[in-house]
C-alpha cells in the first residue's frame, strides 16, 4: 500500500482534522482505561510540534444520531490534556459556529477536540452535506483511528477523499505490523483461531487457509471441528448445523496445503466454575454429560512445536475458557511459549481481537508480542481479506 505522509509537507498553520479513537470505557463519568487516548499522543504530538493546528475529531458510543448528554467527549477534555501536558479547546459540535469559534481560536500548535460524531445522522450515513460541514474545519485530514476503519463514515472514508489525506503514526504502526503478518510475512507463517463460534468466523477461517501454511483451531469451535470428523463432544458447544462447512474448510486447508492442527486431547468438566474438577481425555472419550473446556497437554505441546517451527504467528481467539481457571491453562501455555520466542528475536507474533487481548493480559505476555491490535472489528476484517473503507481512501490515487 502507498499513503502520504505528512512529514513531507509544511504542516505550520495549517487545520489538521485528525480522526481518533476516543471510544474508551468510562466509569462514573470517568475514563477507565487510557490506552486509546495514549496511542494518539504521538500524532497530535508530531503534528503540534510542526506547528499545525490539531483538531482531533472522534465518536463514542451510539447515539444513533442524537444528542446524548451521556455520550458526550467532555470528559475526555481534561485526561487528555494531562497527558498531552497542554490545555485542549472543547467545542459542544463537530460542525457549525461551534466549532468554528474554537478552531479559529487555536494558536499553531494547539489542540481542539470536537464533540461526538455521532449525535450527527450524517456520520454514519456517510453524508456529502455532513463531509463538507467537517472538511470546513481543515486543511488536510489523519486518519489515527484503524479500529473505525472498517466503516465507510464521513470521518473515516468520505473526509479522506475530500482533503488531502494521510495516515496517522498510530494507524501506519498498525498497517505496518499486519503487512508483517500476513501481507508480506517471513515463512512459515502460522495462525491460531480460537473462541467459541464457527459462524461468526467462517470468512475469517476460509481467507486464512488459504494464506498460512499452518492454523490451529481452538475453543469451543474446535467441537464443532471435531464433531465433523465423527468425534463425540459430549454436552459441549458445539455447532452441529455447520459440520457440513467445517468439513469444507478441512478441504480448502488441504487443496491450499495449509496443515490444519485440532485437537489431539481436550480439558473436560462436568460443569463450567472456577477451581472445578477436571479430566484429561482423548479424542472419543467424552461422556455425555461433559463439557470440553480446554485444550488438553498433548494439543499444546504439538501447537508449541509448531509454533517453534515458525517464522510467524497470526493469533485470534483463547483455546479454551481461559475467564475460568483451570481452564486458562491450555491459552497461559501457549501465550507464553509465543511471547518467549518473540523474545528470542524468532517469532514475529501478531494478534487481535477482544477476547484475544484479554487472554494475553491474562497470560502476561502483551509485551512480549510482536504486535497486539486492539482494532476489533477492523482488525477481524482485516484478517478475512476484506477491503477496509477507511484504509483503501488513504491510498494514493
Amino acid at each position: 500500500m502507498h499513503f502520504r505522509s505528512f512529514e513531507d509537507i509544511d504542516l505550520a498553520g495549517k487545520r489538521a482534522l485528525v480522526r481518533v479513537d476516543f471510544n474508551v470505557p468510562m466509569e462514573n463519568g470517568q475514563v477507565a482505561d487510557d490506552t486509546r487516548l495514549r496511542s494518539a499522543l504521538p500524532t497530535i504530538h508530531y503534528l503540534s510540534g510542526k506547528g499545525a493546528k490539531v483538531v482531533l475529531i472522534a465518536h463514542f458510543d451510539r447515539p444513533k444520531g442524537k444528542r446524548v448528554a451521556e455520550m458526550s467527549l467532555a470528559p475526555i477534555v481534561e485526561p487528555l490534556a494531562a497527558l498531552l501536558g497542554e490545555p485542549v479547546a472543547f467545542s459542544d459540535d463537530c460542525i457549525g459556529p461551534d466549532a468554528r469559534k474554537v478552531v479559529n481560536g487555536l494558536q499553531p500548535g494547539g489542540v481542539a477536540l470536537l464533540e461526538n460524531l455521532r449525535f450527527h445522522a450524517g456520520e454514519e450515513a456517510n453524508d456529502p452535506a455532513f463531509i463538507d460541514a467537517l472538511a470546513a474545519n481543515g486543511d488536510i485530514f489523519v486518519n489515527d483511528a484503524f479500529s473505525a476503519a472498517h466503516r465507510a463514515h464521513a470521518s473515516t472514508e468520505g473526509l479522506a477523499r475530500r482533503l488531502p489525506a494521510f495516515p496517522g503514526l498510530a494507524m501506519r504502526h498498525e498497517l505496518d505490523a499486519l503487512d508483517r503478518a500476513l501481507g508480506h510475512p517471513d515463512r512459515p507463517v502460522m495462525g491460531i483461531v480460537g473462541g467459541s463460534k464457527v459462524s461468526t468466523k467462517l470468512d475469517l477461517l476460509k481467507n486464512l487457509v488459504t494464506r498460512l501454511d499452518k492454523l490451529a483451531i481452538g475453543g469451543g469451535m474446535a467441537n464443532t471441528f471435531l464433531y465433523a470428523q465423527g468425534h463425540d463432544v459430549g454436552a459441549s458447544y458445539c455447532e452441529k448445523d455447520l459440520a457440513g462447512t467445517a468439513r469444507e474448510i478441512i478441504g480448502l486447508a488441504g487443496r491450499n496445503k495449509c496443515k490444519l492442527f485440532l485437537p489431539l486431547d481436550i480439558v473436560v468438566a462436568d460443569r463450567l466454575g472456577p477451581g472445578v474438577a477436571s479430566r484429561i481425555r482423548g479424542l472419543g472419550e467424552v461422556d455425555d454429560d461433559e463439557r470440553i473446556l480446554d485444550a488438553g497437554p498433548e494439543t499444546v505441546a504439538r501447537l508449541i512445536r509448531a509454533m517453534e517451527k515458525s517464522k510467524t504467528l497470526v493469533w485470534n481467539g483463547p483455546l479454551g475458557v481461559f475467564e475460568t481457571p483451570p481452564f486458562d491453562t491450555g491459552t497461559n501455555a501457549a501465550a507464553q511459549a509465543a511471547g518467549k520466542l518473540c523474545g528470542e528475536g524468532k517469532l514475529v507474533a501478531v494478534a487481535g481481537g477482544g477476547d484475544t487481548v484479554a487472554a494475553l493480559n491474562h497470560a502476561g505476555v502483551t509485551s512480549q508480542f510482536t504486535f497486539i491490535s486492539t482494532a476489533g472489528g477492523a482488525f477481524l476484517e482485516w484478517m478475512e481479506g476484506k477491503d477496509l473503507p477507511g484504509v483503501s481512501a488513504l491510498k494514493v490515487r
